[in-house]
């Protein structure tokens, strides 16, 4: 299956990252290569891109609409390990970074990747196939309790509760081993009423388990951390989200990074001695135009958040 992802907010991201003829810049996750080619067609031949996926078709598939260009390097790993990436390739500092934190429609059209709740495939939503943990072991594995903290916290799924108990209850007659399987399981455990009203009624605990199996929301203050202090000054980071609970923690990251005093406000002096390391270039997060979302339904609940190193 050729590997298919629509650029989300791709002007407004190459806008956003104010890119420098020769800089050096990280596309972390690199996905089909659509960001990347705008970036590239901004480069000079001195300037360099960095191209990180952790999905081995998402590289080979980079590599093949890249394949013009001499300036970029494939790095098959995850951003959460952006320090020891620039350390490997000896790079110091970048001019800036981009993260899509989206599924990409390859990932969720391909059949044998798990990740979709609209088609039957083996229980795996894993991003990098080489990792252990799939949402089989998840699913089959897990203790009720944290089957239910993951779907209520990384879903925000109202039944979670019935969710985790019903996935208890079926796996103890013989392990659920597909999507269409955990599909009818969670429409068993959610009332009808509310089976009929809102999205799928999948939806919600399929992106709890996938976060789950991809450390999703975990790794993501440390990159941010990590990617900033690599950043030049006047360089740019710029993170696209899909759902609530990461640009929370985007926003909460970027707005600490961007703060210089910590103390409490009565205090009459500072006394933490906190500088800002970044700031805000857009207080608000972009969203997709009405023109975008009508062209790609998926781009809908994206998000664009950037900072610039002061």
């Amino acid at each position: 299956m050729e590997f298919k992802h629509i650029s989300v907010l791709l002007n407004e991201c190459i806008e956003g990252l104010n890119i420098k003829e020769n800089g050096i810049y990280v596309d972390g996750t690199l996905g089909g290569g659509g960001h990347s080619l705008e970036i590239l067609k901004k480069l000079s031949k001195e300037g360099t891109l960095i191209g990180i996926d952790q999905d081995k078709d998402a590289l080979k598939a980079a590599s093949e609409r890249l394949q013009n260009f001499e300036n970029v390097k494939f790095v098959h790993s995850n951003f959460y390990n952006i320090d020891s990436i620039l350390n490997s390739l000896d790079i110091e500092k970048i001019d800036g970074m981009l993260m899509d934190l989206g599924v990409s429609s390859y990932q969720l059209d391909e059949g044998d990747r798990g990740f979709s709740y609209m088609q039957e495939a083996p229980l795996d939503m894993r991003m990098n196939r080489e990792n252990s943990l799939s949402a089989y072991e998840v699913v089959n594995e897990y203790e009720e309790t944290e089957i239910y903290r993951i779907i209520r916290d990384y879903g925000e799924e109202k039944f979670a509760k019935r969710i985790a108990r019903f996935i208890v209850e079926n796996r103890q007659n013989k392990p659920i081993e597909t999507t269409v399987e955990l599909v009818e399981i969670i429409k068993a455990a959610i009332p009808a009423k509310a089976r009929r009203e809102g999205p799928h009624p999948a939806k919600r605990t399929f992106q709890a388990i996938r976060i789950e199996v991809n450390s999703e929301l975990s790794i993501l203050n440390k990159a941010i951390e990590d990617g900033v202090n690599r950043l030049n000054k006047g360089g740019r980071m710029a993170i696209i989200t899909f759902h609530s609970l990461e640009d929370r923690i985007v926003k909460l990251k970027f707005k600490e990074l961007a703060t210089s005093c910590t103390c409490p406000k009565d205090f009459p002096i500072c006394v933490c001695g906190g500088v800002a390391k970044v700031k805000l270039i857009s207080r608000k997060a972009i969203d997709p135009s009405k023109e975008e979302v009508e062209e790609n339904p998926r781009s809908r609940s994206a998000k664009l958040r950037i900072i610039e190193k002061i």
